[in-house]
Parts: structure tokens; sequence; C-alpha cells
């Protein structure tokens, strides 16, 4: 028979009931916002009280990790940062586990600050009260009344019996949100595994990373950083910010001496910020406080022990990032830095496929459209001048600047500077400025990406690419057009360029060889040609003479060419008439190598029987005989008249004319008397 009143036996039955309702709203909740409306709520039906505090720990810590405070009719929940433990009731009974009843903070001496931070609240009397379950410490629950001698002893039994409960109800929770959260991160890892497995294209992996780990870990933004080629920086690769004001920006440059991200590179130890300072880098805080950005942190990609780059989080609410989250980033990092190091493997393997598949085609090309010379062919002192600089050249990997008229074989000359160059082993490669339409002409040069301008369906690899650790053979480089040119100037002084349509540096190691017709000085006063690339070619310039000044070479050349497309037609060219061959040497070919060549091909094709039969008559202008013989002598003359204006007269010594010229010093003074030049006169 029960010893209680039915009036006060009705009082605890519905306090009982009104605990049990709100053990169970309490456990239903699935995120600590709604948790504390319940909370409060449910106690409110259960205690009387003007005052309450619940504080739950991190792991049997003292660290706060979740805080509600109702007091006078109106609740909030405070942050973690901003709750005060130290010296307090709520420190002592955690520690102690013990409940402890104040009955009147007026007379209290102990806990002075949490004295008057009540008196402010207008609360008397506090009962506080540990929150365990079993050996595990979760928190402590604070109750306060405005009067004084408010917990007497049958009432702290009572609120001991809530504590449990709401220890049991928080327990329960705390337990289903870990479940949840398990649930998610390992949902996260399978996405991220399946995307590692499937995705091997860069640039969509790392978005779809980036995208997946803010989405799923509740983040307003994530990126990747990768560092670059200089080793000076990071570059923001995938940025995932749908709200973003564009403070932050995808392909932004971070340096890495001188910013966290960087920081975490080089040590690759997390960074964390929970809380923007402005004693931090000003312009991180400036793009931070313009975005509405509290909490950052920042976690390497390490694979087998190498850090890839940074995964880099960034959320407006502040204290979002603790320990564990962070623990569980960096696990998340090493699977992300596993599917970036295949993705970059792959990419460097498809990029190498890619270019030696267009280099194979190239150089079959080439092959196909070679000029067939087997060698150079001539014994003439101008064509031995040349092949003397050539000689000198070769071995260097300096510039060099091919003058000449059109079909004089500069694109030979060119071939012979390679073959004798430390390059000789790696591709030659050709580009005609003068052949290809000024608007495809950079691509030719530099590549593009797929997508890059209307019809680039692919991406293309450029000749300047094409020739890394080789040598590169700039036909008729005065087309060139203005626009392009500093472009090119900075790809030989830096040894870098971009393809077109992309941001991307490319770094290569080409050997420079151009080769032109025109007048490159005159261009430049006519500002149709850089004064700064012509003096990054004109390095080593090497003029090759015109057919017309090497006369001694038209019959070697003449019974080269008969040979070869002898060959060709299957015809036996036993000789050539000595008529015919007067007038080959004595014919100026203002086309050069390339005319003399074409009019030996028609030649064979003429010839019916072993002797050439040349149509000498093509070589004369309305019937009568060219003034070969004068054209030729006033060309020499000029080019005498020229070498020693250089050496001033001198015509001797290792610096003289002669020398410059490839005769001999007698040699040399016998044609200047021929043709009337006086040494001291030109001088």
């Amino acid at each position: 028979m029960s010893t209680l009143s039915p009036a006060l036996s009705d009082q605890y039955t519905q306090r009982y009931e009104a605990l049990l309702r709100a053990t169970n709203a309490i456990g239903t909740c699935i995120d600590c916002d709604a948790a504390a409306d319940v909370l409060l709520q449910a106690l409110r039906e259960v205690v009387n009280c003007d005052y309450i505090q619940l504080i739950a720990f991190e792991n049997e810590t003292m660290t706060v990790a979740w805080h509600l405070l109702y007091s006078n009719g109106a609740g909030r929940s405070l942050l973690p940062a901003d709750v005060v433990v130290e010296d307090t009731p709520t420190e002592w009974v955690h520690e102690s586990q013990q409940p402890l009843v104040t009955a009147d903070w007026n007379r209290e001496t102990r806990f002075q600050k949490h004295g008057e931070f009540l008196s402010e609240l207008g609360i008397a009397a506090t009962c506080v009260l540990p929150l365990a379950r079993g050996q595990r410490r979760l928190g402590v629950l604070s109750i306060g009344r405005s009067h004084p001698d408010a917990y007497p002893e049958d009432e702290v039994r009572f609120l001991s019996l809530v504590a449990d409960q709401i220890a049991l109800a928080i327990d329960a929770a705390v337990n289903f949100y870990l479940s949840r959260q398990a649930q998610d991160r390992l949902k996260l890892i399978l996405d991220l595994t399946n995307q590692v497995v499937s995705n091997l294209n860069f640039q969509e992996l790392l978005r779809t990373i980036s995208a997946s780990v803010r989405r799923l870990m509740r983040y307003d933004a994530a990126a990747i950083m990768l560092p670059e080629p200089d080793g000076k920086h990071l570059r923001v690769h995938a940025l995932d910010f749908p709200e973003r004001k564009g403070f932050f920006k995808e392909e932004l440059l971070i340096p890495i001496d001188s910013s966290t991200p960087g920081e975490t590179f080089r040590s690759g130890t997390p960074w964390i910020l929970n809380q923007l300072d402005p004693g931090m880098n000003p312009e991180m805080y400036a793009k931070a406080a313009g975005e509405g950005i509290n909490s950052l942190c920042d976690v390497a990609l390490v694979s087998r022990g190498r850090v890839l780059g940074v995964l880099a989080l960034a959320s407006r609410q502040e204290n979002a990032f603790d320990r564990e989250q962070t623990a569980f980033l960096s696990q998340l990092a090493q699977q992300v830095a596993i599917g970036l190091e295949n993705a970059l493997a792959y990419g460097e393997i498809a990029d190498l496929k890619n270019k030696l598949a267009q280099e194979k085609l190239y150089l079959e090309d080439e092959i196909r459209g070679e000029m067939d010379f087997e060698g150079i062919v001539g014994q003439s002192s101008a064509l031995r001048h040349v092949l003397n600089l050539v000689e000198t050249v070769a071995p260097s990997d300096s510039t060099v600047l091919l003058l000449g008229e059109t079909g004089t074989g500069k694109e030979l000359i060119a071939r012979a500077i390679h073959e004798r160059s430390r390059r000789k082993e790696r591709t030659f490669v050709k580009l005609n400025c003068a052949a290809i339409p000024t608007g495809l002409l950079e691509s030719e040069l530099f590549g593009h990406e797929r997508g890059a301008f209307t019809g680039a369906i692919a991406q293309k690899v450029g000749r300047l690419e094409l020739a890394d650790q080789g040598s590169l053979f700039l036909d008729e480089v005065g087309d060139i057009p203005v626009e392009i040119q500093p472009k090119l100037l900075r790809a030989l002084q830096e040894r870098e360029f971009e393809r077109l349509g992309s941001n991307r540096t490319k770094r290569v190691d080409v050997r420079l060889v151009a080769a032109t017709n025109r007048d490159l000085e005159k261009m430049i006063e006519n500002r149709e040609f850089r004064s700064d690339l012509y003096y990054r070619l004109n390095v080593f310039p090497i003029r090759i003479p015109p057919l017309r000044e090497r006369p001694e070479d038209i019959p070697l050349l003449v019974r080269y060419f008969a040979q070869k497309y002898g060959r060709l037609m299957n015809k036996e060219i036993e000789s050539i008439p000595a008529a015919a061959m007067r007038k080959l040497s004595s014919w100026h070919w203002p086309g050069n190598i390339r005319e003399l060549e074409n009019f030996i091909e028609r030649s064979v094709i003429l010839t019916h029987g072993t002797a050439l039969q040349a149509p000498i008559a093509e070589l004369s202008n309305n019937g009568k005989s060219s003034p070969v013989t004068g054209t030729r002598e006033a060309h020499e003359r000029d080019e005498m008249v020229r070498i020693l204006k250089i050496t001033k007269g001198r015509v001797a010594g290792p610096e003289g004319a002669a020398a410059r010229m490839g005769l001999k010093r007698t040699t040399l003074i016998a044609r200047m008397k021929k043709l009337g030049v006086d040494p001291r006169r030109v001088s």
C-alpha cells in the first residue's frame, strides 16, 4: 500500500511519464539542433526550473563537443569554443562523477566567476549532475532555480534519475549519429574508389572527387591543389564551391613558400583554422572573409610516401574541423592520392603514346616529302666555307640563322647541322612558315587542346613539342605573323609555351635552326619583324651562296641529278654532251639548285638513249643568249667587296677576306685583279 497521498502519487506518476516521453523523443533525434529543442521542451515538462545547462564532452575528455543553455524562458546553443569549463561546478562534477547541490549562490565561496555568471541570470540555487553510461562519462547536466534551497534530497534523487535517462538518450542519439556518419563516410570511400577505378581522365577525376568530398562531408567548398613544374607554386586544379562570390578561382597559383597549403605540401601534416584571424596572411584573410569562410582545413595527398598535392576544404561555420574529422580527411586523402597517381600515370602514358603516334606519322610524312639528297654535292670554295661553319656550330646548341635565296638548299644545311650535333639521335622537325595559313600556324607550332577553336575536334601536339630534345627547323621564318612572334620569342628564351586553349605551361628543350630568303633587317625597319626576335635568331648566321656564285659545282650537280632520275626512270644516262654542260654551267639559275634539279628531271624524261638530251633552248631569253657570265661576275665582285669591307681591306690572315671566303690568298688576289677590285679603296 502506497504511503504517498493520491495527489502526490499522481504528481510523481506524471513526472515519470513525462520523463519517459522525453527519453523517447530525444532518442529519435538525428541531429543536435533537433535534440536541443526536444530536450528543452521535455525537461521543462519533467522538472520545474529557471535554468538548464547541458554540456556533452568529446570522447571522455574535457573538450566540449556540444552545449545547450536555457535561462529565463529562452534557450540557445553556444559554440563549444565559447563554453567555460575550467574552475566551474561542471569541471568538478565531471571529474568526481558526484552530484553537486548549491543551495544559495550568495553564500557559496567557491567558483566565484561562475557564481557571478549565475547571479547575472538571476539564479540562486543549482543542482549539477553527471551524465554517464556505466564507466563512460558523457557530460554534465545543470538545473537551477531563482530562489534558494530549491533542491532537497528527494528532488536530487529524482533529478539523478532524470540525468540517467538523459544520458541514456544522449548516448543512443550519439551512437545513431556516429552510425549514420560511418555509413556516409563508408559510402564516400566506396564512391571515391569507384571513381578512381572508372575515371582516368585527370581533370574530370579531380572535379568529381572535390564535389563528392564537399557534398558528403557537408562543407561549403573543396579544392585540389597540385604543384607546378617550377616547384614554386601550387595550382588550384579543381574547385567545387557552388555558392562562391568569385574570390576563390580555379587555376589560381599559390606560392609554396608563403602559404598554408604550401606548408602542408612541404610537411605532409594537416593544417586547421577554425576561426578567421586578421593576423593571418592578409591575402588569404581577405579572400576567406569575402566568401564568408570561417573554417579552413588543408590535408596532404600522400601516396607511397610522396606528397602529390593538397586537398583543401572550407566551411562558413566556425569550428567545423575537429581532430576526429581531420583524421578521417587524412585517410580520405590517401584514397584520393591513389586515384590521382593513377590518373597522372595514365595521362602521361596517353600523352606519350599520342606524341609518339604523331611523331611517327610526321616522320613518315617527312620521309615521303624529303628532298632525297644523298648528301651535299659540290666542291666550290663558297660551299666549303659554309660546311666549315656547319662543323663549327653543330656541336653547340646555339640558334642558327640560314640566309639565302630560295632553292639554295637551306633545309639540307639544317639537316647537316642536326646530324652533326649531340641531338642527332632525336627528331629533326621542320615547319615551313610560309606554306601554312596564318590562322593555323600558331596551332601547328604550339599545338592545341580539344575545343580550342572551331574544328579542333582532338588534341594536337605542336611541332615545338615534337622537337623536344631534338632540332626544329623553321623555314621561311620571315613569314611568321607579327602577332605570333612574341610567343615564339618566349618559347625560345624561356623554353616554355602553352598549347592553344590551355593555360598549362609545357617546357621543352629544342635546338632551333631558322631560315629565310627575306631581308629581316629591312623588315624590322618596316615594323614587319620584331627586332628582339631577330637578335634571338641571329646568334650564328650562315649565308648560303646562290648557285651562280658556285658555278664550278654545277657539273657535279648535273651528273648527280641525271644519275638519280635515271635510276628512278630505269634509264641509263652514261654521258652529258659538252655543249649542253657548257650551257648549263653558264646559266645564272635564278631558282638555284631547285630549278636545276627540275630541269635535269625534265631532261631525263626527254632522253632517248644513253646521252642526256637537255632542252638547252629553254635557257635562252627570246632566242638570245643570256649575259650569264657578266651577271655572275657582277655578283662575285659584289660579294668580294662586301667581305673586304668587313675585314677593312685585309686579305690574308685568319680573319682576312680569303679565309672568310674559303679561298687561298693567291687565288683571291688573282680574282680581285680580274674583277678590278682594289682592297685599299674598299677599306
